[in-house]
């Protein structure tokens, strides 16, 4: 067997509602306790001023792979997600072909242990091919690996299909991932339909998009008493409408991404694509009805909504580049000042949104520190200082709004099943980032 001791380290464990300083020991490539430990081990990490938490989940990540490699390869996404401090991500059907068959989500599985750096589980389609028009195999996805469902950024219109995917989920105990807009309100849209959209002459994104999805998927799944997870909520009728479903009972949950808590639409002036996000840039209303939403519970957890795009395709005019952020690798940081900093969040409550949440919404074992669990660590330095350089991310999309920021707190060390692959800015897997 093989050990490993975190010594002095600032323990924090939604789980079992635990902050206090302390050591872990890992042995085997499992959690043995937490506490003082004493006694021989064969490796000594010292943690003293560093956060150490359950390792941190992305509920939704595009990986690009296969399809779209000059965006991003399994090997690049799981580097930046080690980077970031996760330790595992879900990632999207919406490859070329989709994951809407076994084989697939099969493939995405064994891409990712061929990379070996973080734990990746398919999200399948909801409907083949993501057309939204006939269901999925379901049962033969959940064979392959698959944790869920969802067709990623193409929102499952039709409501029948909809409520048929959550009755038939019910069966494997899977949530179904939606993404809320009506297509036909925000179709050629590029921003929040505001006084900015108004002001620069640009076509907006209404509210009333997202709020009217949420609507009908909660609608939904109040009838099948199917499990819902609505991604990227950004409007003040979400999170109310999604709290009072909560209240009655529903099987919701939901989750915000950094960008939407810090960013507003005004940046858009700018005419810069890197800006450009779905849903858009909200209003600074909205964001102060999201933050209250992640206080009081109503918002299950934080997601990157990781979009990555060479920067080619981002560089074309506004109207014509496509919408997202590579987020993996600047999550803590920009939730340290958005939701830390201000006090809005503890890190208990926060790191509960990164890890202990995502892995219950996603049926994981994992988010926890407790004895006997896998050993999936990040440590965190909270008071590392650092200027966000997209020259620098692991992952092939430097397509972010946050380039050239100061900001504080960053992913120290990642340890993945007991072995440390990553390291103060070093990815320590054994594939070649060529391959």
């Amino acid at each position: 067997m093989t050990s490993l001791l975190i010594r002095g380290g600032r323990l924090i464990d939604p789980s079992q509602n635990l902050d206090r300083t302390g050591d872990l020991l890992i042995r085997d490539g499992i959690i043995a306790g937490a506490g003082d430990v004493a006694g021989h081990v064969d490796e000594v990490i010292e943690a003293e001023e560093l956060i150490v938490s359950p390792g941190l989940i992305d509920l939704h990540t595009a990986l690009r792979d296969p399809g779209d490699e000059e965006d991003e390869t399994t090997y690049t996404g799981t580097a930046a997600a080690l980077a970031g401090g996760f330790t595992s991500i879900a990632c999207l059907p919406d490859t070329t072909p989709a994951i809407d068959n076994r084989a697939a989500a099969e493939f995405a599985i064994l891409q990712a242990a061929r990379a070996r750096n973080c734990h990746v589980y398919p999200l399948g389609a909801v409907t083949k091919s993501l057309k939204g028009e006939e269901l999925a195999e379901m049962g033969q996805l959940v064979d392959g690996g698959a944790v869920g469902f969802s067709d990623g950024k193409h929102p499952l219109h039709n409501s029948e299909i909809m409520r048929r995917a959550l009755e038939y989920s019910r069966m494997f105990d899977r949530p179904i991932f939606n993404f809320p807009e009506v297509e036909e309100l925000s179709r050629s849209g590029v921003m929040h339909e505001g006084y900015y959209s108004t002001l620069l002459g640009l076509r907006g994104m209404p509210a009333a998009a997202e709020s009217i999805m949420v609507g009908r998927d909660l609608a939904l799944a109040e009838m099948t008493d199917g499990k819902l997870h609505i991604t990227t909520i950004t409007v003040t009728n979400s999170v109310k409408q999604i709290q009072q479903a909560k209240e009655a009972g529903v099987k919701v949950t939901c989750s915000v991404t950094p960008h939407h808590l810090t960013l507003d639409d005004s940046t858009l002036q700018s005419f810069d694509a890197a800006f450009k996000v779905n849903p858009p840039l909200r209003s600074r209303d909205h964001i102060d009805s999201l933050i209250r939403g992640l206080k009081d519970g109503t918002i299950d957890a934080i997601s990157s909504d990781h979009q990555p795009y060479s920067i080619e395709k981002k560089r074309n005019e506004l109207d014509q580049a496509p919408f997202g952020i590579a987020g993996l690798e600047t999550v803590l940081p920009i939730c340290i000042q958005s939701l830390i900093d201000p006090g809005h969040l503890s890190w208990l409550q926060l790191i509960d949104k990164l890890s202990t949440r995502p892995a219950a919404i996603l049926g994981l074992s994992k988010g926890t520190l407790k004895e006997n669990s896998a050993a999936d660590i990040t440590l965190i330095d909270p008071h590392a200082e650092w200027t966000i350089d997209p020259e620098q991310f692991f992952s092939r999309g430097r397509n972010t709004p946050f380039e050239g920021w100061a900001v504080k707190g960053q992913a120290h060390t990642v340890i993945v099943g007991g072995q440390v692959r990553y390291y103060r800015g070093q990815i320590l897997s054994r594939m070649n980032p060529a391959v």
